[in-house]
């Protein structure tokens, strides 16, 4: 056998854990809220997490995405949440302490956005500076001799836009703080954060890693003794574990992940270039046209696997934009990403978060997921509903 697996057999067999008592193949899910504690004299961490004491510190069923997860992208640990939020906050509460200064994304995740504008600083004064992360000089002058973390969203959720992270973390390590990564939009297969200098790689595995819209998850990838602190603190003290139910259907997704990721990103490719010539839109953004404003950046970070996620919008007014949603007729209006099924939300002009993106995008939009269907039959779709709508 070759030295280095493939991607695709690495996600079939990499961190995979045998059943050793009856021998089923496929990892059986462990039920269970604690373990029978040695007898023999091992010594025995109550608290810690490298060995099955009780199923908040460590669950066999974690261990399957956690170590996959380290096998897909190189990470020395992972660490795996109940949510997606729930990693998030974890890095931070884990990571920031009162008084700490963090540069984070102008164009972030609702959640992570709430976080930093009003819950980190009222209840534990942290003090946070928004940029545009895409100007990597502009995140450079942020930071300051109080800057703990710099967290950056990549591809931006849910504008798609790409921040050099490789000039990021330069930036930051030169002044003592670490840099976390939330590539939830890009799946663990379209960008590798940590190759290129992040300290912390966030996703939420409700979404790519998952696959299925089925379970809620997150997860931490980084060093032994950063993933250590985290696991200590918001895994077992803050108690924002996973479910072995849950790390058991994720961990089925997670096979499957880079040919699902290949079908994503394809299909999106020839749906944005189909959007980006029908006289129906206003304008598309996808990290794989070149028209994409940091469509170089994406090419350098991405190297060709450019996910599933698309901002567009179409003319018209309110009503419009609502009829158009009414008349899809294959794909789903509904909110979350990475399934198997093409999704799509409607940012009215009335959004609060608006303000804080591209002028472009402040009359309204859609986040539009690309899903596993064939891509004629979604185009087709949109074809009929532009048709229904007197836009084409």
């Amino acid at each position: 056998m070759r030295g280095k697996m493939g991607k695709q057999t690495t996600a079939v067999h990499g961190g995979g854990r045998k059943d050793d008592a009856f021998g089923a193949v496929n990892e059986p899910i462990y039920m269970t809220s604690n373990y029978r504690i040695p007898t023999d004299g091992t010594p025995v961490d109550w608290s810690g997490t490298e060995s099955n004491i009780y199923a908040r510190n460590r669950n066999v069923n974690q261990m399957v995405p956690q170590d996959k997860l380290c096998a897909l992208t190189g990470a020395e640990d992972c660490a795996v949440f109940g949510s997606g939020v729930a990693a998030l906050a974890g890095v931070f509460t884990t990571f920031l302490d009162s008084g700490d200064h963090v540069v984070v994304s102008e164009v972030c995740y609702s959640a992570t956005n709430l976080l930093f504008r009003d819950y980190l600083p009222k209840k534990y004064g942290i003090d946070v500076t928004f940029v545009d992360t895409t100007d990597t000089e502009a995140v450079r002058e942020a930071i300051g001799p109080k800057t703990r973390l710099v967290h950056v969203e990549t591809p931006g959720n849910p504008t798609t836009e790409i921040s050099d992270v490789e000039a990021i973390a330069a930036s930051a390590h030169e002044s003592g703080a670490l840099v976390s990564v939330d590539a939830t939009f890009a799946g663990p297969i379209c960008i590798y954060p940590l190759k290129l200098g992040a300290d912390l790689e966030i996703h939420s595995m409700t979404k790519y890693i998952n696959g299925h819209g089925d379970s809620l998850g997150g997860c931490v990838l980084g060093r032994k003794e950063l993933l250590a602190e985290l696991k200590e603190l918001a895994m077992v003290n803050y108690g924002g574990i996973l479910s072995p139910f849950n790390a058991w259907l994720i961990s089925r997704g997670l096979v499957t992940l880079p040919i699902r990721m290949a079908q994503h990103g394809d299909t999106a490719m020839a749906v944005a270039r189909f959007l980006e010539k029908s006289p129906a839109v206003r304008f598309v953004w996808y990290p794989g046209l070149e028209s994409h404003p940091q469509r170089e950046r994406a090419e350098k970070l991405m190297k060709g696997r450019y996910s599933g996620m698309i901002a567009f919008d179409i003319e018209g007014d309110d009503m419009t934009h609502q009829r158009f949603l009414d008349e899809l007729k294959l794909v789903t209006h509904a909110v979350s990403l990475g399934d198997t099924e093409s999704l799509i939300v409607y940012y009215d002009k009335n959004s609060d978060k608006l303000p804080h993106y591209p002028e472009i995008f402040r009359k309204g939009f859609f986040r539009f997921s690309i899903g596993l269907e064939d891509g004629e039959d979604i185009i087709e779709d949109m074809e009929q509903a532009f048709q229904a709508c007197g836009l084409i």
